[in-house]
């Protein structure tokens, strides 16, 4: 049996500075009707930036959903009609710093494919080069270095949970164990 979901009719009940919010009737597979809740976002990229000596630059940064400082790659959203790469040498730049001679596409990642559009464009930043960073108006972070082995076991142990981040560090750490 092939599983699909038709939109039937949308609702538009939020245009937020961010996120949209709708609400669908759609109609599944075997015929029922029933409601999606969807939060329309315009997608975004994250950066791994790894230095010579296999350090990975992180930003700590307070989250207000979550009431508490977390740990992540540098990363943030698209504007429209942004080339992935683009926004990626753009936002290492800013809360960092660092440009890179090197971009390598780590695939994508859905972030609550159940609710949201929202897609992550992950990448791998290698041959670092240091300079001034520059954050938005409004976003207050500090930029740390950690070892990705030790970054690996963060994730392992549940400490690092931030979803970009976790996809980005496990397939820096399987891709470079197939390199050597």
């Amino acid at each position: 049996m092939s599983y699909h979901e038709m939109p039937v009719r949308r609702i538009n009940r939020y245009e937020g500075v961010v996120v949209s919010v709708r609400v669908d009737q759609a109609r599944l597979s075997d015929g029922r009707l029933t409601l999606r809740e969807v939060v329309e976002h315009p997608g975004g990229v994250a950066v791994l930036p790894l230095d010579a000596d296999g350090r990975v630059w992180c930003v700590r940064q307070f989250r207000y959903p979550f009431g508490r400082e977390l740990l992540e790659i540098p990363a943030g959203k698209l504007e429209p009609g942004e080339d992935p790469a683009v926004c990626a040498a753009r936002e290492l730049s800013e809360e960092t710093g660092f440009s890179a001679d090197s971009l390598r596409s780590l695939g994508c990642s859905y972030s609550s494919p159940g609710i949201s559009t929202e897609v992550i464009h992950l990448f791998l930043a290698t041959g670092l080069r240091p300079g001034p960073a520059h954050p938005d108006d409004g976003e207050l972070l500090g930029v740390e270095a950690h070892p990705l082995a030790e970054l690996v076991d963060a994730v392992l142990r549940g400490e690092l949970a931030d979803a970009k981040s976790v996809a980005a560090i496990l397939k820096t750490a399987r891709l470079l164990e197939e390199t050597e």
